[in-house]
């Protein structure tokens, strides 16, 4: 099957991809792998139905990584082929856009916003909305690219030509995301973040390219040049 070419940070390119939302060895894989590493930073639920929005939920991989965390688990997205694969994983799914964010304000225990921050214009607008929804003491977690020469390296001259990497030209470097402007954004706002670069496991992805292991484990690093995570919580009053 022949695939469109759609400009840098087209979204439609995940509908193009819908079928690769769940295959093993597919072009979305090492979301799988972020998600994974993502759901870690989230602790289980401290109360009966504690909600978790899940931004950009795309096909629901956050989803297996929260199983018995004890949260509703919300999912929005722009994609509507997105939003019915993850609805399958048990995902609610909503349609909106992470810019303006169809929820009231502080409804949500833990929003998460994986891998989206890269792709807007506005990743502080993102920020507002996410803290927004966010209850006082509730939880935010990122995780997306640093604007840096290595970030742009790593995720696009690198990545994109790997198994497992993203498809080419759904990054724009442009997009990626200055880390003292997010920090110093989500601070303004009510949350402390505190950052940790994330790479794979080189053991774990020869395995992975050989079939000897079904994932490969992210591992936290000090340098948060390339991908990077960020966590904190909403100041109570």
């Amino acid at each position: 099957m022949t695939l469109p070419v759609r400009p840098l940070n087209d979204p439609g390119q995940y509908d193009d991809l819908a079928d690769q939302w769940w295959a093993p060895r597919g072009r979305f894989a090492m979301l799988h792998w972020i998600a994974a590493a993502r759901a870690r930073l989230v602790p289980p639920a401290e109360r009966e139905g504690s909600l978790l929005l899940d931004l950009a939920c795309g096909g629901g991989v956050l989803a297996p990584h929260l199983e018995g965390k004890g949260y509703r688990h919300v999912g929005l997205d722009l994609s509507p082929t997105a939003l019915q694969i993850a609805r399958a994983h048990g995902v609610q799914p909503v349609r909106g856009d992470v810019l303006h964010l169809p929820f009231a304000d502080e409804v949500a225990d833990v929003v998460v916003a994986g891998e989206v921050l890269e792709h807007v214009t506005e990743p502080l607008d993102l920020l507002g909305e996410a803290i927004r929804v966010l209850r006082p003491g509730g939880l935010l977690v990122l995780d997306t690219i640093a604007a840096t020469r290595w970030g742009r390296f790593s995720a696009v001259t690198v990545a994109e030509r790997l198994p497992a990497g993203p498809p080419r030209r759904l990054h724009d470097p442009a997009l990626f995301v200055d880390r003292c402007e997010l920090v110093d954004g989500a601070r303004r706002c009510g949350v402390r973040l505190e950052v940790s670069g994330l790479r794979p496991s080189a053991l774990d992805y020869l395995r992975w390219l050989v079939g000897r292991k079904p994932a490969v484990r992210m591992l936290p690093t000090r340098s948060t040049a390339g991908l990077f995570q960020a966590h904190g919580r909403k100041e109570t009053r």
